[in-house]
This record gives structure tokens, C-alpha cells and sequence, in this order.
């Protein structure tokens, strides 16, 4: 179990020294044990603020994080277990709308157990206040980013948590929406932490506490420092780390692209970002860690999304992702680069299941739709739809050791009802080069070429 700081001891940890300033919360009066009349409420709410020095069971304000200024949301578990009533909903409302208008980021410090029973369906209502305010800071063009205290249960969870942007944990948090007195007997406590939550894909990381300042302050400076040019500039293209010297037929650049020595996706990271942090997961389930890198990182000064393949096949909570990944960047107003490098989409009885179709199409609508500049590079292979999903149109650049097909040539092959042996002549015909994409119109250029193809 993580440790359980109040809120204020927390918001210390969190925020650098001297810089919170809490905000004026609006006054409610409710009458006598509250909007129910719930005999003994108003004796439990002077327990607990004797108990805990508060009068809510959150705290707000703002501050600097490592020197970005947000506005702080921070959760007082002591008070009713951080329960969401009225007066709660005040006072998430009042910071919003704050945020808003001073154009910061919001940041929830998350330990609640859920919404207040003493308030009966009142409490439960202000989930939606919570999630309208939510909703308009997004259409704000303003990044919310949550972290996941211990614990986080319930409504608290559903809205402020994993309706945030980003959301990072704490280890050995307990993270569910069910806290652990409303569960099924035989549940497995496992499924209910942090862990678990980064491993199904619904949170992005788990972050030690120690860690937690300088992480939380590279997340705002990233996704607080958008371009000030309008319209968005694209991101660069990057610089080719493999060979040089273009292939002479199809089947050459097909054994380049496969080629195990080839530069992948994580070097191309590295060399293109100074500074770099991952979004892990795809909201509904998923994860696609081997075969999809996402997230956000630091390009000559500026912040650039990326989505990366790595030279595996694909999988459906990879394309969901990265769809997740280019919403966040058009709605922030953050360009995106992509890197292409797939034999295909998977295509195993499991990837069916977990609906390869969709999440291809969402992968495609959300390039197509991206405000915000997207800039493409393939740098291996580029199988099909697969690896088209991600490709921007006219803004695709290849590398030379790089192909990509409408399919694999060995399958065009058997589609073609051709031998095996045919594969090689078939990549010929199928023009899948790297020049012969440029002359097609397909890319805009190769990347580092120093020399023509050879003759033949």
C-alpha cells in the first residue's frame, strides 16, 4: 500500500517551495446535516476537519511544478475518505474555471473513495459537474494531468483520474472503480493497483514518489509549450541513421528494411529528442509496448508528439494509442511526428477479437483529421494498411533502407497466385524502392541519400 500523506503534506511534496497559493472557495450553506438531513453528518464533518486542520475534503490552488506554474487539486483522504459532496463540487468547479481563465494546466492530486453517502444522489451528481469541467478546460486547449494517490476509487476515479490526459501513479496505489468494501468476494486484489492499471493501459506510468516532482514538472513543460507561430510549424524531419546509398531492385530494399542491424524506432527517438516522456495504453484494455513507442518529448526546443513503430506487427491497442496520442497533440496544438515501421497490422485471431478493423480506422481518422501538422518517416518497413495508417499525406518522407507496399511480396505473390520463387520479381514490379515511392508521388523525398541506385 502506498503511503497516504494528507493533502497539504503532499502538495508540499509536489509543488516547489513557497509557491502555493490556495485559492477563495464559494460559501454553501446546507442547512442542518446537510441537503439530506442525515442525522449526525454535521457532527462527522467537525471530526474530521478537527482531525484533519480542513473543512473539505479537497484542497485547492495554485503553484509552480519544478517551475511550471498548474493548478493543484489535492485530496484529503483524512476527511470522510476524500468523499465527493457538495461543497466538494464548489470547490472543483471554482478551480476549473480558474485554470481556464488564467490559461494553467490542472493537476489532481487523486485519494478519494468515491462520492459522499451522507448527500445520497447529490454527491453522485457532481461526477457530472466534475466531468463538465473537465470537458470545457479540454476544449480549452489546457492539459489536465492526474496522479493516482492511495486510494482512488470510485467516481473520483472515473472522472478525475482516467479522465485525465495523462495519468500517472503512485506505486502500490490502490486504483479501481471499485473500492475494496464493494467488491466481489472472490476478487483479485491485483487487478486493483496501480500496476495493474499501467499494464491494461488505462494509466500511463507509476511514478515513485521521489521521482515525483521532476516527472510531473517534465510533463507540464511539455505539454505547456506549444508553438507560439500560427499556424503550428511541423515538426522536422529526421535525420536517416542508416545507410546511405539507395537499393538497386525491390527485393534489396526489402532485405534492408528486415535487416536486424537496421536502425529502429527507439534510436531515431533518441537521436531526434533531448528529453522524452511515454504514454502507455489505449484507454479501453490495451497495450501495445512492443510494437507502438508514443508520447511526447523536447526537439530543439520545442515539444513534438510522436508515434512509433518498431518493426513489429502492429496490435490494435498500438493503433488506438497513437490515435489517442494525435488527439491530445491536435488539442493542444502540438505537432506530431511519426515514424513507420511495420510488416503489417496483426492480423492473429486475438488482434481480430480485439477489433483490428476499428482500430485501424481510428488510427487513420485521427492523421486525417489532425489539425496540427504531422510529419511521417519511414525508416524500415512500410506493410500495407498497416503501416499507411500512420503515414501523413504529403508529408511522408523515406529513408533508403526503407520499402513500402500495398502488401508484402510474398504475398502479392500468392494473392497473384505466383510461386514462392516469384516473390523477388513481384517486389520489382510492385516499384516499392524508396526513389521509385518518390517518383510515384507517394513520398515527398528519401532522407540522407549520398548515392544513386546502381545500374540493373
Amino acid at each position: 500500500m502506498a503511503e497516504r500523506l494528507s493533502a497539504r503534506a503532499f502538495l508540499a511534496l509536489v509543488a516547489d517551495d513557497s509557491t502555493f497559493a490556495e485559492l477563495p472557495y464559494p460559501a454553501r450553506d446546507s442547512g442542518p446535516d446537510g441537503p439530506l438531513a442525515w442525522e449526525g453528518y454535521d457532527a462527522s464533518r467537525a471530526r474530521a476537519a478537527e482531525r484533519t486542520g480542513e473543512q473539505e475534503s479537497v484542497v485547492c490552488g495554485t503553484a509552480s511544478v519544478a517551475g511550471t506554474r498548474a493548478v493543484l487539486i489535492a485530496f484529503e483522504f483524512g476527511f470522510l475518505g476524500g468523499s465527493l459532496g457538495e461543497r466538494t463540487g464548489d470547490r472543483l468547479e471554482a478551480a476549473y474555471t480558474h485554470a481556464r481563465e488564467q490559461r494553467l494546466p490542472v493537476v489532481p492530486l487523486v485519494a478519494t473513495g468515491g462520492s459522499r453517502m451522507q448527500e445520497g444522489m447529490l454527491a453522485l451528481t457532481q461526477l457530472q459537474r466534475v466531468a463538465r469541467q473537465s470537458a470545457l478546460t479540454r476544449e480549452a486547449g489546457l492539459a489536465q494531468i492526474a496522479v493516482l494517490r492511495d486510494p482512488t476509487t470510485g467516481g473520483g476515479w472515473a472522472t478525475l483520474g482516467a479522465g485525465a490526459d495523462v495519468v500517472l501513479a503512485l506505486p502500490g496505489a490502490q486504483v479501481g472503480f471499485a473500492g475494496s468494501r464493494v467488491r466481489p468476494p472472490d476478487a483479485d486484489p491485483a487487478a486493483y493497483t496501480a500496476e495493474a492499471q499501467v499494464a491494461a493501459g488505462s494509466a500511463d506510468a507509476v511514478v515513485p514518489v521521489a521521482e515525483l516532482r521532476e516527472t510531473l514538472g517534465m510533463w507540464l513543460r511539455l505539454l505547456t509549450s506549444p508553438a507560439s507561430e500560427a499556424p503550428v510549424p511541423a515538426a522536422p524531419v529526421p535525420t536517416a541513421l542508416g545507410t546511405g546509398d539507395l537499393p538497386g531492385s525491390g527485393w534489396e530494399a526489402v532485405r534492408r528494411a528486415r535487416s536486424p542491424r537496421r536502425p529502429r524506432a527507439q534510436a531515431y527517438l533518441d537521436a531526434y529528442f533531448t528529453h522524452r516522456a511515454a504514454i502507455g495504453g489505449d484507454r479501453c484494455g490495451g497495450t501495445d509496448p512492443d510494437g507502438m513507442l508514443c508520447g511526447f518529448g523536447a526537439h530543439e526546443g520545442r515539444t513534438v508528439a510522436y508515434a512509433a513503430q518498431t518493426g513489429a506487427a502492429t496490435r490494435p491497442a498500438g493503433y488506438r494509442t497513437a490515435a489517442r496520442l494525435i488527439r491530445l497533440a491536435d488539442r493542444l496544438g502540438i505537432p506530431v511526428l511519426t515514424l513507420v515501421d511495420t510488416p503489417g497490422a496483426a492480423n492473429d485471431a486475438e488482434a481480430e477479437r480485439q477489433g483490428a478493423g476499428a482500430a485501424i480506422a481510428e488510427a487513420f481518422a485521427a492523421v486525417a483529421a489532425a489539425r496540427t501538422p504531422v510529419t511521417t518517416l519511414v525508416i524500415g518497413e512500410g506493410g500495407s494498411g498497416g503501416a499507411l495508417a500512420l503515414a501523413a499525406q504529403g508529408s511522408t518522407w523515406a529513408t533508403p533502407d526503407s520499402y513500402f507496399s500495398v502488401i508484402a511480396p510474398e504475398m502479392a505473390a500468392a494473392i497473384l497466385k505466383r510461386p514462392p520463387t516469384r516473390a523477388e520479381s513481384t517486389a520489382d514490379q510492385l516499384r516499392i524502392r524508396p526513389q521509385d515511392l518518390v517518383e510515384l508521388g507517394v513520398v515527398r523525398g528519401v532522407v540522407g541519400a549520398t548515392a544513386p541506385p546502381p545500374p540493373g
